[in-house]
């Protein structure tokens, strides 16, 4: 029996963290073919300091990366009437985080273009997937705390920055300590996506982050996520800090009862 016809792969963003190690999971199946667009740039910091530069740079490879792809690639696929793109997103596509704000835009307009675009294309047999990781340990998210960390921030006044440097980054810290994931574990969420018969058009990846992204679908009008979050983060700090502090320790069962046997 003949083996089944290859499908063309593009995977960008595939030089280090999460979309090296989907190019190296899909390398040890030749027979498979796919498209993943994977490249993002992050933004940190007060809104105030971001130049027009540095917004333009994160919405060049965010958004308009996505959209150019999908231009380039829809015309042949709708002819085959068969293809999936596969977009690493974010759940700040679904759930804005304070002094993110530039990032959590870009991604928002990607999961708004993907969306509309979902609809239309299974008309022609194309898929469109969104994978949404939270904190990912990767060299992209090293690489954004220190230019963080050694930028000064102009135009922003003392009392935002000190809320930036003295509350964010520590609590965004404990986060990513808490909740942040492999790129080998997103990656492998990736290629389940891929592998699927009937593809899901979102997939978070990270199940710890669910309660969080609740609290936005739970109220309409988004009053108790907003200010969910402005209380956990400014006003009940150490609570919050001490919730994450249990949370890795469950997870790593480290408080479970140690039995031996007899």
């Amino acid at each position: 029996m003949a083996a089944p016809p290859g499908r063309t792969v593009l995977v960008t963003g595939c030089s280090s963290g999460i979309g090296l190690a989907v190019a190296v999971l899909l390398a040890r199946d030749p027979q498979r073919r796919y498209l993943v667009n994977n490249a993002g740039v992050g933004l940190v910091g007060p809104l105030e300091s971001a130049s027009g530069p540095q917004v333009q740079r994160v919405f060049d490879t965010n958004v308009f990366g996505v959209l150019r792809l999908a231009q380039a690639l829809l015309p042949q696929m709708k002819r085959r009437r068969s293809g999936h793109i596969v977009v690493v997103s974010s759940v700040m596509g679904l759930q804005g985080v304070v002094f993110n704000d530039i990032y959590s835009a870009s991604k928002f307009a990607v999961e708004g273009l993907c969306e509309s675009l979902a609809v239309q294309l299974l008309q022609f047999n194309v898929f469109v997937s969104l994978v949404e990781p939270g904190p990912v340990n990767t060299e992209f998210e090293r690489k954004v705390l220190q230019e963080v960390e050694k930028s000064e921030f102009p135009g922003t006044d003392p009392e935002t920055l000190r809320y930036f440097r003295e509350v964010y980054l520590p609590a965004s810290r404990d986060v990513f300590d808490t909740f942040g994931q492999s790129p080998e574990e997103v990656a492998q969420a990736i290629v389940s996506v891929i592998g699927a018969r009937r593809p899901p058009f979102r997939t978070p990846t990270n199940p710890l982050y669910s309660p969080l992204l609740a609290l936005r679908f739970a109220d309409p009008r988004g009053d108790l996520g907003v200010r969910t979050f402005q209380r956990l983060l400014f006003d009940l700090g150490p609570a919050f800090h001490l919730s994450l502090a249990l949370l890795r320790c469950l997870s790593c069962r480290c408080c479970r009862r140690r039995v031996t046997p007899v």
